[in-house]
C-alpha cells in the first residue's frame, strides 16, 4: 500500500483516524501498532515478521547496554553518561544489536548481489559457478533499509549515552512500525519523538498543519514526480546504440525532477500524517537543487540519512580530528556505505563514491566549494551538473547503460535519432510540469509566506491574512482533487525509494 493510491486515501487513511481519535488516549499506540502492522503486511504478507524480529532484538539490546535486562519492572533504567567508559556486557549489547539487525539487512539486501558478483567472477577467472543461484532468490522486504537503521539508532543512543532504554515493548514497537515514515522514511530517532510515545495530544492546528503538508506532498509526488517518471523510464529503455545527446540529457533530468519530488513529496506525506497523529517529524530536505557546493547538497538532500550516517559512522570512525588524510578517508567510507544502503548495486557504489570524491576534493579546497568566489549562477551550475551525472549513476541498470547514458551527453554516441528522438516524449503538458518544477524546487513559497507575514505585522494589513487562509484553502482543494484525478486516470504511479 502506498500513500498515493485511492486505497489508502479513501478507505485505510480514513478508517484509521476515525479509530483512532475514538480509542481512549492510553490506548492509542495499540492502535497505532495493530494499522501500521496492518498497513506493512497489506503488501509484504510473513515479511511482516522481519520488522518484529528487529524490534524484539533492539528492545532487549537497549535494555541490556542499560543493565536493566532480567531486573524487576519498577526498577527505574538508568541512562548512561555520554562519553563514560563501557562494560564489557554494554558492548556485547551493542553488537548483539548490529551484528543482528546487520545480517538480517546484509542477507536480504546483498544475498543476490553477492551470488550474482561470485558468479560474474567465477566466469572471467574460469571457475565454476553456483548453480542453485537461478532457483533461490531472496525477495527484499518493503523498506528494510528504513526500520532497520531506524531501529538501530535507538540502540546506538542507548550505548552513547543519548537516551534511557524503555521497557515499554509497545511505545517501542509503536516507534518503529509507525507507518507514516516506516518504508520510506524519513528515519526518525527513539530520542526525538520519545515524550510523544508516551504522552501526546493533537491540537486542530497541529491537525491542519498535517492536512495541509500532506496534500502539498501528494501533489509533488501524483502531478509533478509522476509527470516525469514516464518519459524517464521510456528513456532509460532506449536500447544503448539509440541513444543521442538530446534524449540523454531529456532523461537524466526528467528523472533529477522525479526523484526529488518522488522523495520529497513522501517526506512531506510522512511528516503531515505524523503531525496528524501527535508526533513532530524532523524536516528530510531542504530545497537541495539550490546548493552552492556538494557538500551543502548533503545537508539539505535526505537530512535524515545524513545525519544518521554522521553521528554514527563518521563521527565515531574519527571524523575530522585526526588529520586531513583520516578525514578523507571517513568520508569516502561513509558515501561507500551510503551507496551500498541505498541498494545491491555495483552502479550505487560507483554513486556512492563519486559523491565522496567531491566532498573530499571540496574538503581539499578548504572552502568546502571547488568554485568559492565565483559567480554564484556558475557555483549552483556546477553542483547540478556533478548530481545528474551521480543520477545516471543511480538510475541506470547497469554501469554499461550508465556509462553509454555519460557518453551521449557528452556529444559521444551512435544513435540517429531517426526511431527515437525527443518530441516523441514531450507535449504541452511535460512543459507546463517542468515550469512548475523549477519554481517548486526554489524556495519561492517560504519567501512570499515571509513576504506576507512581513506585510500582516503591520496593523494598516491586518485583513491580509485571512484573505491569504482562504486562498491556501481553496488551491489545496484544487490540489486535492486534481490529484485524486490523476490517480484515477493512471497507472504509472511508481515509488523511487519503496526500491530501498
Amino acid at each position: 500500500m502506498v500513500f498515493s493510491s485511492t486505497v489508502f486515501l479513501f478507505a485505510f487513511l480514513p478508517i484509521v483516524l476515525l479509530v483512532y481519535f475514538m480509542t481512549p488516549g492510553r490506548l492509542r499506540n495499540v492502535c497505532l501498532l495493530v494499522t501500521s502492522l496492518f498497513f506493512y503486511a497489506w503488501g509484504e504478507t510473513w515479511f511482516v515478521l522481519v520488522m518484529l524480529a528487529s524490534i524484539v532484538i533492539d528492545y532487549l539490546s537497549g535494555l541490556m547496554i542499560a543493565g536493566a535486562l532480567g531486573r524487576p519492572w519498577s526498577e527505574e533504567v538508568q541512562q548512561l553518561t555520554p562519553g563514560g567508559d563501557r562494560t564489557a556486557r554494554q558492548r556485547l549489547g551493542l553488537l548483539f544489536s548490529l551484528a543482528a539487525n546487520l545480517g538480517i539487512f546484509g542477507f536480504f539486501k546483498y544475498f543476490n548481489f553477492t551470488v550474482d558478483s561470485y558468479n560474474a567472477t567465477a566466469q572471467l577467472l574460469g571457475l565454476s559457478a553456483l548453480q542453485w543461484e537461478t532457483t533461490l532468490r531472496v525477495a527484499l522486504p518493503l523498506g528494510i533499509s528504513f526500520f532497520t537503521f531506524q531501529s538501530m539508532s535507538y540502540t546506538f543512543d542507548v550505548y552513547l549515552g543519548h537516551v534511557r532504554a524503555t521497557r515499554n515493548l509497545l511505545n517501542f514497537a509503536t516507534f518503529v512500525s509507525l507507518f507514516p515514515q516506516l518504508v520510506a522514511g524519513p528515519i526518525v530517532r527513539y530520542r526525538d519523538i520519545a515524550e510523544r510515545l508516551a504522552k501526546r495530544r493533537v491540537t486542530v492546528d497541529d491537525f491542519a498543519y498535517g492536512v495541509r503538508r500532506f496534500i502539498i506532498g501528494l501533489g509533488k509526488k501524483v502531478i509533478v514526480a509522476n509527470a516525469f517518471a514516464l518519459p524517464a523510464d521510456k528513456i532509460f529503455a532506449i536500447p544503448d546504440a539509440e541513444l543521442t545527446p538530446g534524449l540523454a540529457w531529456m532523461g537524466v533530468i526528467c528523472y533529477t525532477f522525479q526523484i526529488y519530488f518522488d522523495f520529497s513529496g513522501y517526506s512531506d506525506m510522512a511528516i503531515g500524517l505524523g503531525r496528524m497523529f501527535g508526533f513532530h517529524f524532523l524536516e528530510n530536505f531542504n530545497y537541495p537543487y539550490i546548493s552552492r557546493s556538494i557538500t551543502e547538497f548533503w545537508r539539505r538532500w535526505h537530512i535524515s540519512l545524513s545525519s544518521w550516517f554522521r553521528d554514527y559512522v563518521y563521527i565515531p570512525a574519527g571524523g575530522n580530528r585526526r588529520g586531513h588524510g583520516r578525514t578523507y578517508f571517513n568520508l569516502w567510507l561513509v558515501f561507500f556505505l551510503c551507496g551500498l544502503w541505498h541498494g545491491s548495486s555495483w552502479n550505487f557504489v560507483v554513486w556512492g563514491l563519486f559523491h565522496g570524491g567531491l566532498l573530499v576534493l571540496e574538503r581539499i579546497n578548504r572552502q568546502r566549494s571547488l568554485f568559492a568566489g565565483v559567480w554564484a549562477p556558475f557555483q549552483h551550475l556546477y553542483v547540478l551538473l556533478m548530481v545528474m551525472v551521480g543520477w545516471v549513476f543511480f538510475r541506470a541498470e547497469t554501469f554499461g547503460q550508465a556509462w553509454a547514458f555519460l557518453r551521449a551527453m557528452v556529444g559521444v554516441s551512435d544513435g540517429d535519432g531517426a526511431s527515437f528522438y525527443p518530441a516523441l516524449y514531450l507535449d504541452s503538458e511535460l512543459w507546463v510540469i517542468f515550469l512548475v518544477a523549477v519554481v517548486g524546487a526554489c524556495p519561492l513559497v517560504p519567501y512570499l509566506q515571509k513576504r506576507l507575514e512581513n506585510v500582516a505585522s503591520d496593523r494598516s494589513a491586518a485583513r491580509w491574512p485571512a484573505w491569504v487562509e482562504s486562498a491556501s484553502a481553496v488551491a489545496l482543494m484544487v490540489l486535492l482533487v486534481v490529484s485524486s484525478m490523476k490517480l484515477a486516470s493512471t497507472t504509472h504511479n511508481p515509488f523511487i525509494y519503496f526500491r530501498f
